[in-house]
């Protein structure tokens, strides 16, 4: 048994956080907090992949993501009902 191994390596104190680094991070998380409680269900249906393919397309072109074009499309095609 080598006397190397016994040894402790000490490590160092962890460096100052960036403020603004933190802060980035953090709303990240609070961005994500707020996405989960709007979205809270989950559909699933099947479509053929030739579909997929276009709306993969349309959603890329229009630069948003599937799910933020096809909420988008839910919504106009069901809107709420303004019943008094």
């Amino acid at each position: 048994m080598s006397k190397e191994r016994g040894k402790r390596i000490a490590i160092g104190a962890r460096p100052p956080a960036n403020p603004q680094a933190e802060a980035w991070i953090r709303q990240g998380d609070a961005d994500a907090l707020q996405k989960g409680d709007l979205y809270t269900a989950r559909l699933t249906l099947d479509i053929t992949p030739a579909l997929r393919a276009r709306i993969k397309v349309s959603a890329f072109t229009q630069g948003v993501t599937v799910a933020e074009l096809l909420r988008g499309l839910l919504e106009r095609e069901f809107p709420p009902e303004n019943t008094p």
